[in-house]
């Protein structure tokens, strides 16, 4: 078996800076020495594995090294590896936007290429200010965030994010931008619906843009699940208002689905829930961009995509090139990546992926009924395949998501809870009896941090020994 030579030990850390890690915690949270992946699971250098149960960061759709997806990519290679997208066209890039197009019916029929999901909202934030600015508007040049929002690290996209461990440092360079109430559910007052905490959140945003009426481009949501805010879930109706008050604002509504997309909530694209009970989503009702990234590719390559309106599109046609949008990368449209992404789709269509996702969404729900039930833990939810619960304070202890991912390891589990959040976001592979285990591992390692994290003698639990 193949190995190679990584230790935090016996390496020095400057040669691979890892992303979204203090460094200085690597001797006590070494890196897994990954050497290969089958299905679910991956494998490290001395044969372990691990179920993968957060998708590798949300991008892994259908288990890693799937045979489908990887044949389409070995012919791509002998076809045409990259070829620059500024004067050229190829049929995997062309044919992606169509599909694309059909899936959100037709009323996001341009499609914009880029490499990953901050590149996108950037590109939707960019062509927002653009198309007001191309219309005479220049005014409206700022933006409106949700409290705990996320949309990516780049400067563009932090001043969108709300995430303030993300945000704060940088938050001299970053461009103006309003924050509204989140939707988050868990705000419910006593006797309050989820619909009723959309209700005020609504109200709020409704505020701010009268207060900013005529200065505001564009309003930034996660559609359904706010998820680096610890898988923060809101009502459909939420999506229904927003939708509204955006048209009666005369402002653009950005929908970020790069998480939440390409099936994770039980639809292709979340958004699709706000439609009304037994009602289709009519085009009038979709957002005016929609960014997709992470599961486009089933996590094989950076892709990422914005979608927009035709009414978006043709403010940028003109003689002069200044009116143009001046976006890209060298690797827009990468022949690669878009023919990963395409074989994706021909798994959802020939597998019926979305029908067999509601059984899983089901399966998911019935395994995690005990732990939802569990004193030690508050506001279970889900959304399609995305649960997730918090751990109460009394139970969590200090360095909670640290010491939770490295017990779930010592139980053949990749998981890595956002603050006191533990969640789960498998891939769609799993069945019935992969669930129960999911779920048997989980307790297993909740029962194994809380003894070592809690403060004191608290109510009795079904998982503690």
């Amino acid at each position: 078996m193949s190995t190679f030579p990584y230790s935090a030990a016996a390496s020095d850390p400057r040669n691979l800076w890892h992303p979204c890690t203090q460094m200085q915690r690597l001797p006590a949270v070494p890196p897994l020495q990954i050497a290969r992946g089958s299905g679910p699971w991956l494998i490290d250098a001395a044969g372990r594995r691990y179920y993968d149960a957060i998708s590798s960061w949300w991008v892994n759709l259908f288990g890693h090294a799937h045979p489908g997806i990887g044949a389409a990519l070995k012919d791509q290679l002998d076809t045409l590896e990259h070829v620059m997208l500024a004067g050229c066209v190829h049929r995997p890039a062309a044919e992606l936007a169509e599909r694309l197009s059909t899936l959100a019916g037709g009323a996001l029929g341009h499609a914009f290429y880029a490499s990953d999901g901050a590149s996108a909202m950037e590109i939707a934030l960019k062509m927002s200010f653009h198309y007001w600015r191309n219309r005479g508007q220049t005014q409206r040049r700022t933006f409106v965030r949700l409290r705990g929002g996320y949309h990516g690290e780049t400067l563009g996209a932090l001043a969108v994010t709300d995430v303030q461990i993300f945000r704060d440092v940088y938050a001299p360079l970053l461009a103006q931008s309003h924050v509204a109430m989140s939707p988050d559910a868990r705000q419910a007052v006593p006797g309050e619906t989820a619909d009723g905490v959309a209700a005020r959140a609504l109200a709020d945003l409704d505020a701010l843009l009268a207060k900013h009426a005529g200065t505001v481009a564009a309003v930034v949501v996660e559609p359904l699940v706010q998820c680096a805010a610890g898988m923060a879930m809101h009502d459909a109706a939420y999506l229904r208002g927003l939708r509204a008050l955006c048209d009666r604002h005369d402002v653009h509504l950005i929908a970020d689905e790069i998480a939440v997309g390409c099936g994770r909530t039980g639809t292709f694209f979340a958004w699709e829930q706000a439609a009304a009970q037994g009602q289709p989503l009519v085009a009038a009702q979709r957002p005016d961009f929609v960014c997709l990234s992470k599961g486009i590719t089933a996590g094989y390559l950076p892709l990422s995509v914005v979608l927009t309106r035709t009414a978006v599109y043709e403010a940028f046609l003109d003689d002069s090139v200044a009116r143009g949008f001046l976006h890209s990368h060298s690797y827009t449209g990468n022949p690669l990546a878009c023919r990963a992404a395409l074989a994706a789709l021909d798994l959802f269509e020939r597998e019926s992926v979305l029908e067999h996702n509601r059984e899983r969404a089901r399966w998911l729900q019935q395994a995690f009924a005990p732990l939802a039930a569990d004193p030690r833990v508050e506001h279970a939810r889900q959304r399609g395949l995305i649960w997730a619960c918090d751990v109460r304070e009394h139970w969590a202890g200090a360095r909670f998501a640290e010491r939770f991912h490295l017990a779930a390891r010592e139980r053949e589990l990749l998981v890595r809870p956002i603050g006191n959040t533990v969640y789960l976001m498998p891939p769609y592979v799993f069945d019935a009896d992969g669930a129960r285990w999911l779920a048997e591992r989980v307790a297993d390692t909740l029962d194994a941090v809380c003894r070592e994290g809690a403060v004191s003698d608290p109510e009795p639990s079904s998982h503690v020994a």
